[in-house]
């Protein structure tokens, strides 16, 4: 299957129309298409040219040079389903050279891209290019009641491409806001499968972190082929969400150096680029919030990174990603001034109004089916909000009524909200302080 070209702003990778478009060395070309000939059977040009991501006359190059060294030969159409294409396979010397490349290093399939033209690919799809209006960041929230005025501190920050910190009580929809942001982005872009730097190979695209675009096969009958729209090596995907929580250690910032295939994973903010990296609940992480955000000093001031190989040698990528620090913390008690100052924007993310609360019941209400009742909203509202002072969250409404549903379905009676179904429910939302007898 062949990716079709989009029509979308970002401009696409050109697609490359000789070996030396690529960027890279002869010999890891080469040494790249034996490799993947011996772990993959693969014996026909055209099978070969999509596992190596080239155009089909560039693997066909690859092909006749490495016959030209006595690494390949010709088998001929030995089978029914080869049709009229020839089949190649490794002799003995190929073999030999493909277990050596194999030692130094397993990687095989998809030709990667050289670290300096990836970066000019970064600037093409940068996230600090896209321009969001009220209506689109809005349309991303989704069902979400926000302030007016949340929307007006949002909108700037989401368009600088700058980090932003959203702190505040819990319950209150910091992450459903940074998910909300991420949907609003919209476009697509370009990302590699692999990238090359030093001659070490670099993978990047993740399926789990990158959501690919539809993919386009090509009609045999038809003219006019998509295959050759953009460089086949990129996959096109929605702008990447990486989104850590709790599990995150600066070790995940690191290339990860796999030393049996002797392969390198990239680290989750370049798999993030031209997209969003959101930390949430800054605080839980075993390393202190200061030393986390020391972390992203660099990559924050001069969109750049600087990642070392095994070797110890250093180099640097480019870091071109919208940073959101999602924290239930005031920031003065997690950051020194310095650090605070190096986060571009700081937006508070309070409980919702008593007005607002009430819009997002009857909404949740409505979705899940439950008839609202004015005797049991008054319970609530004058006997047990003030025993909390009535602070206002936004999770209780989803909360309360999911309760009260698991009541009414568990007693087979009909969704219903009543006083005493707001006390069971309200009791399930605290837990009473006492102490317990060991």
């Amino acid at each position: 299957m062949n990716a079709e070209a989009p029509v979308s702003g970002v401009q696409p990778p050109p697609s490359p129309r000789t070996l030396a478009d690529t960027g890279l060395s002869i010999i890891t070309m080469r040494d790249l298409l034996l490799k993947t000939m011996f772990r993959t059977n693969q014996s026909q040009v055209s099978a070969l040219s999509k596992l190596i991501c080239l155009p089909v006359p560039l693997t066909q190059e690859l092909v006749d040079m490495a016959r030209a060294q006595k690494l390949l030969t010709a088998m001929g159409t030995l089978h029914a389903t080869a049709g009229n294409e020839m089949g190649y396979e490794l002799t003995d010397a190929g073999k030999a050279r493909a277990l050596d490349a194999l030692s130094q290093s397993e990687y095989y399939g998809a030709m990667p891209v050289p670290l300096d033209q990836y970066s000019v690919q970064v600037k093409r799809q940068s996230v600090r290019d896209i321009r969001l209006t009220r209506e689109q960041l809005m349309s991303g929230m989704g069902h979400l009641i926000l302030p007016p005025d949340l929307i007006d501190n949002l909108g700037p920050a989401v368009t600088s491409g700058r980090s932003i910190l959203l702190y505040g009580p819990p319950g209150n929809g910091k992450s459903s806001i940074s998910h909300g942001i991420r949907a609003a982005l919209g476009d697509k872009v370009y990302v590699p499968r692999a990238i090359e730097y030093s001659g070490q190979i670099i993978s990047v695209y993740d399926p789990i972190v990158h959501s690919a675009a539809e993919m386009a096969v090509d009609d045999p009958n038809s003219l006019r082929r998509t295959s050759n729209r953009f460089d086949n090596r990129y996959v096109y995907c929605e702008r990447p969400s990486v989104i850590t929580g709790g599990e995150l250690s600066l070790d995940m910032l690191d290339l990860a150096y796999n030393p049996t295939a002797r392969t390198y994973q990239a680290p989750l903010q370049l798999k993030a680029t031209g997209g969003i990296f959101i930390v949430d609940d800054l605080g839980r992480q075993a390393e202190p919030p200061q030393k986390i955000v020391n972390r992203w000093i660099v990559p924050l001031e001069e969109s750049r990174d600087i990642l070392a190989l095994q070797s110890g040698e250093k180099f640097t990528v480019p870091f071109d990603t919208l940073v959101i620090f999602s924290t239930n913390y005031h920031p003065n008690q997690i950051f020194d001034g310095a650090a605070l100052r190096r986060i571009f924007f700081k937006i508070k993310i309070d409980g919702p109004s008593q007005e607002n609360f009430l819009k997002i019941f009857a909404m949740v209400a409505r979705k899940k089916k439950m008839p609202l009742d004015e005797t049991a909203l008054m319970h609530l509202m004058k006997v047990k909000f003030p025993t909390i002072q009535n602070n206002y969250a936004n999770y209780q409404p989803v909360f309360l009524i999911d309760q009260m549903i698991a009541v009414c379905e568990f007693e087979n009676i009909p969704y219903q909200m009543t006083p005493e179904l707001i006390d069971r429910a309200w009791s399930n939302m605290f837990v009473r302080q006492e102490d317990i007898a060991h």
